[in-house]
């Protein structure tokens, strides 16, 4: 009796973490300021209507540091969205980045934080630049050259 309660108590088990296991696919966290991050890297798909993706990376998208899908309202400025979701640290009034999510540039390098939106270079600076839902901005540590 004992044998056959074991065996059954053992299936179970291993369905239940089989059942678990592939039930995980894309799960979402809520940070403590209300935006989400999805674990799946779907960077192609759509955003909702008052989404935008920040992207955050450094030598032209060679290594990836951060990505959020977050939830903006009409004309929010970009320094302001950074900000709120990101560690950031900036020097002269917060016009100039120089470190994103603890990321910065050595001493001896020259680079500094680039920004695009939608794949373009922007006429203005983070602090001025207003959002639109749907927009896909990119950060990225790269060298001045």
């Amino acid at each position: 009796m004992n044998k056959l309660f074991l065996r059954i108590a053992s299936i179970l088990v291993v369905i239940g973490l089989i059942a678990g296991c592939s039930a995980g696919g894309g799960e979402q966290s809520e940070s403590n300021n209300g935006t989400k991050t999805s674990t799946n890297e779907n960077t192609d798909g759509e955003l909702s209507e008052d989404e935008i993706r920040m992207t955050i990376s450094k030598d032209q998208g060679s290594e990836y540091i951060a990505e959020k899908e977050i939830e903006i309202e009409e004309g929010a400025v970009l320094m302001d969205v950074l900000q709120e979701n990101f560690y950031v640290e900036t020097k002269e009034n917060g016009q100039f980045i120089t470190s994103i999510e603890r990321v910065s540039a050595k001493e001896d390098e020259q680079k500094s934080w680039i920004f695009k939106v939608n794949g373009e270079m922007a006429n203005v600076g983070a602090a001025e630049y207003e959002l639109s839902p749907g927009d896909k901005v990119t950060f990225d540590l790269q060298a001045w050259e």
